[in-house]
């Protein structure tokens, strides 16, 4: 058989045994194994242990499971809940009102989190029954929380930026910094639009609360600062260079059980509940890294990066039609795996193609996250659109309908990004100068 048969007989299997229900972590291993075992002189089992205990011992991979139970321990205590107390009485005067406390909930919730589902779940338990109580349009309140809690991903700490910059060799605090801008432009995109359909539909929104003065407000504000301080400590010590990812996200956990302490609600049961939520999401990831890094090389002894790098190259594109073939390819394969999954999956393959043509490595992990972004709300496969149809109870089709005018700005972003590459390199070179 040739290379590029035996190639697409894997890929083939891989999508057979990934259709009927195995875990991703073990088709992944499974058809890695398969291909090493018939296709290739080096013995399967010698090059499975060898590279899952290499995949495994990565100490950058280290600040993965901190940083997850970090945002297990905000989700389940009382200083997430807090937050929309601080935050409503600052957007009352805005278009749109309380719908704004979805965007800027999520994206401080983001800076402490790096999961888009843990955001979704943790600002929709607390804006959900609220605005809808109040009296918001219900798909405005849905359809603005998917597309916000998306920036879980971007917005560092970032779960997805550590996995990526474990697969391509891309320094973690500088994907980090990279993150803020375009994640502070998402955020922005999503308040104009909100702002412009409510001056649109002016009839759909409550009338505001009691106007608060000043004083009132920053008094209301100060559920805030233990979130605030917290975010303050973990991403100032990454950019002022006195701590990694890793021990940053250590600082993080520590930061969180201490305020937590403090607050008054953290107890055993909810230490525990943390603490395995974190092991078990963290677990299932680690799988999905390990199977990932064995099909990698699995692919390489097979020639799928050589032969997919040369087709790419006599396809003849250019850097632009390069990047829009990716973000199509990368949105169509969101449709069936999760996020994790899909960069383990190309990181490898795709990185010889991506450095050929010249693309900055940096720049192209924050494309990758943002099209990952759109992948975690398009069916049938987004996992906040999962998230939501729990929490409200909700069909698929009508999540994912409310939802799309979030996705379309998220293109709109990906194009700005790609027009203006500084948006995502300006800040790392900056704190590089330093």
């Amino acid at each position: 058989m040739s290379d590029l048969a035996i190639t697409g007989l894997l890929i083939a299997t891989l999508f057979v045994i990934l259709g009927s229900g195995v875990w991703i972590g073990l088709t992944l291993s499974g058809v890695a194994w398969i291909g090493m075992q018939l296709f290739s002189s080096r013995p399967a089992g010698d090059a499975m242990a060898v590279t899952i205990w290499g995949s495994s011992s990565s100490w950058t991979l280290t600040a993965l499971p901190l940083f997850i139970w970090m945002g297990e321990i905000l989700f389940r205590t009382r200083l997430s809940q807090d937050m929309f107390k601080g935050l409503a009485p600052w957007v009352q005067a805005l278009p749109g009102r309380l719908l704004h406390t979805n965007v800027i909930g999520c994206t401080i919730f983001a800076a402490v989190s790096g999961s888009s589902a843990a955001t979704c779940a943790t600002i929709g338990k607390m804006t959900l029954p609220e605005l809808t109580r109040r009296g918001y349009p219900e798909h405005m309140v849905v359809g603005t929380l998917a597309g916000s809690s998306t920036l879980g991903l971007l917005i560092p700490p970032s779960i997805i930026m550590i996995v990526y910059g474990v697969a391509a060799d891309v320094s973690i605090s500088q994907l980090f910094i990279a993150g803020v801008l375009p994640g502070i432009l998402l955020a922005a995109l999503f308040s104009g639009y909100i702002a412009l359909w409510a001056l649109r539909h002016p009839e759909q929104i409550p009338q505001a609360d009691e106007r608060l003065s000043f004083t009132q407000k920053l008094a209301a504000s100060r559920s805030l600062i233990p979130v605030v301080l917290l975010i303050a400590a973990v991403l100032g010590s990454i950019y002022t260079g006195i701590a990694t990812a890793t021990e940053a996200a250590a600082v993080g956990v520590t930061g969180a059980l201490i305020l937590s302490t403090l607050q008054g609600s953290m107890n055993w049961a909810t230490f525990r509940d943390a603490l395995m939520g974190a092991t078990r999401l963290y677990c299932m990831i680690a799988l999905i890294l390990a199977g990932a890094a064995f099909l990698t090389l699995s692919m390489g002894y097979i020639g799928l990066p050589r032969h997919l790098a040369e087709w790419i190259a006599s396809l003849g594109l250019n850097q632009a039609q390069l990047v829009a073939a990716l973000a199509v390819f990368f949105i169509v394969l969101g449709c069936f795996l999760d996020g994790i999954s899909m960069v383990v999956l190309t990181m490898g393959v795709l990185m010889p193609t991506v450095q050929a043509a010249n693309i900055d490595p940096l720049w192209f992990g924050v494309f990758v996250v943002l099209v990952v972004e759109m992948a975690q709300i398009t069916p049938p496969v987004g996992f906040n659109l999962f998230v939501l149809q729990g929490m409200t109870g909700r069909q698929l089709p009508w999540i994912a309908r409310v939802t799309l005018p979030m996705f379309l700005l998220m293109c709109v972003a990906v194009a700005i990004v790609y027009l203006v590459p500084g948006i995502a390199t300006w800040l790392p070179q900056q704190m590089s100068a330093r």
